[in-house]
């Protein structure tokens, strides 16, 4: 059994002599690597809230940060869970550039993009579809944390969750710019006749 002491490191076949600085560097790297030897087995599930304790994640004490988050919850609730995007207006500036490499800049564009395969719904008292994990707010920026479930690619009958994020930074109440982990789209498969 290795020990460590203010000489040096015991392993058990005689002492080696460390300097402290390098005995801390040594055991952080040697449990780095035993952790990175280890195949990970299991997994805490990412678990959301909805409905009024969602809500509740989308205020602040302060003000300028509860109108961003306010901003941020009708653009979950009304534009992305309800599909309401005749409401853009009143959450998205003109500009709203888009980091998402599926969806050009501007609102026209973003607008156009979710109406062409999305249809409205009443929308709802609370955020009712949307689990949500976490509201972030710091300056002009709200990131909103929610869960994803995909299939395992090891066992096609298995399923795991992970985190998702949206980060909008906010103009005078309004979002003008967004981020979030999307990746380019397959193409769809070639039709067949």
């Amino acid at each position: 059994m290795m020990a460590v002491t203010p000489s040096g490191l015991d392993t058990g076949l005689g002492r080696l002599y460390l300097a402290p600085m390098k005995t801390h560097l040594t055991l952080l790297i040697s449990l780095a690597i035993l952790f990175a030897c280890v195949p990970a087995t299991a997994q805490e599930p990412v678990i959301g809230v909805t409905g009024a304790e969602a809500d509740a994640l989308f205020t602040s004490p302060n003000p300028q940060l509860n109108v961003n988050k306010q901003a941020a919850y009708h653009i979950m609730k009304d534009l992305l869970e309800a599909n309401h995007w005749e409401l853009a207006d009143k959450w998205l500036t003109p500009e709203y550039h888009q980091h998402n490499p599926n969806v050009v800049s501007g609102r026209d564009p973003v607008v156009k993009f979710f109406t062409s395969f999305r249809k409205p719904s009443d929308i709802p008292e609370h955020i009712a579809k949307t689990k949500i994990v976490a509201v972030v707010a710091e300056g002009d920026l709200v990131i909103v944390v929610t869960p994803r479930e995909f299939t395992d690619p090891r066992d096609p009958s298995k399923k795991y969750t992970t985190s998702w994020f949206d980060m909008w930074r906010f103009k005078d109440g309004k979002a003008d710019e967004h981020w979030d982990g999307a990746t380019i789209n397959p193409p769809p498969p070639p039709k067949t006749n």
